[in-house]
């Protein structure tokens, strides 16, 4: 073993080790997302890099929309991994404001083409007061980055249901 095989080898150790703790920061960050409002609903986006409508989970729970992701790496053919540093799972939360008074079961989510969640909570006309109820959202895909259908047959808009996991149409 050569001074070089050395150097290399441990250069490789190296290298998946950052990749780890890269992966892992990730996983330990929230996604990052906005929170915004209108007149007649909540828009939560979240930055969902890498993720198929197939991969989400978007849930509603107490006041806050909470999301996860499992993504999956794609095989290079003739290409070996020498740094693993994308997070496989990734997870977010973002709270409403505490006055809110939502329905969550109208609520909509929807993946663009280029990696944004958009969940769309509507506000509760009867203003009932604070809404503790917990509802899973199902994911749609098929928008571009400014929200309109790419095509009428890929896009879902998806209705809200009580379940704990969440079902998604792609």
């Amino acid at each position: 073993m050569t001074l070089r095989d050395i150097g290399g080898s441990v250069g490789n150790a190296l290298y998946r080790q950052i990749g780890r703790v890269s992966s892992y920061t990730q996983r330990s960050r929230s996604l990052p997302s906005d929170v915004l409002e209108n007149d007649t609903s909540y828009l939560v986006v979240f930055d969902a890099p890498g993720a198929d409508a197939d991969e989400l989970q978007v849930r509603y729970l107490e006041g806050t929309v909470g999301v996860h992701v499992d993504r999956f790496r794609e095989f290079h053919d003739g290409f070996d991994m020498l740094f693993p540093g994308r997070s496989m799972s990734l997870e977010g939360e973002a709270e409403l404001p505490d006055d809110a008074v939502v329905e969550p079961d109208a609520g909509t989510a929807r993946l663009t083409e280029v990696g944004t969640l958009n969940v769309e909570i509507p506000k509760d006309e009867t203003g009932t007061g604070p809404d503790d109820r917990s509802d899973a959202l199902t994911v749609g895909e098929g928008t571009s980055d400014d929200d309109r259908p790419i095509d009428d047959a890929d896009r879902s808009d998806i209705d809200a249901t009580e379940a704990d996991e969440i079902t998604i149409d792609g």
